[in-house]
């Protein structure tokens, strides 16, 4: 298992658009992304928005829910964000993740997003692992 990150926002889209999100495996259960903070990502008091930071946590958590089920697509069914503290531009956001349960159709998780070694949201997730190949998605999948 490589210790790099990667890009991972290749197809054009919303989170490509807002900057990408790097990410990498740390184990089977844990998983780790980050972001840095750009202008279009700031609110009007000068402070990260709080809806980059749950696309964000979609973004990141939502890989990591796909790879943990051997890569089988999966979609948000709920995501539930505490907003603890604040970033500003040009913080590193960093992202930690933990599987906590799969079954059969769920990947149940933990994340949090750390800036400046401080916790600043946590969210837990539930996510639908969908019965289909991928190359059955169509565009922007």
């Amino acid at each position: 298992m490589s210790n790099n990150f990667e890009q991972i926002s290749i197809k054009p889209g919303f989170m490509k658009h807002n900057g990408g999100v790097m990410f990498r495996n740390i184990s089977d259960t844990e998983y780790e992304f980050k972001s840095s903070i750009n202008e279009k990502h700031l609110n009007a008091a000068g402070i990260t928005h709080g809806g980059y930071l749950s696309a964000l946590i979609d973004a990141g958590a939502g890989t990591a829910a796909h790879r943990s089920v051997d890569n089988a697509p999966c979609v948000t069914i709920s995501l539930d964000i505490k907003f603890i503290g604040t970033s500003k531009l040009g913080d590193e956001i960093i992202g930690n993740v933990k599987i906590l349960k799969k079954t059969r159709t769920l990947v149940f998780l933990f994340c949090e997003l750390r800036c400046n070694k401080k916790i600043i949201t946590s969210a837990s997730g539930v996510w639908k692992i969908l019965k289909i190949k991928p190359s059955n998605l169509g565009p922007g999948g």
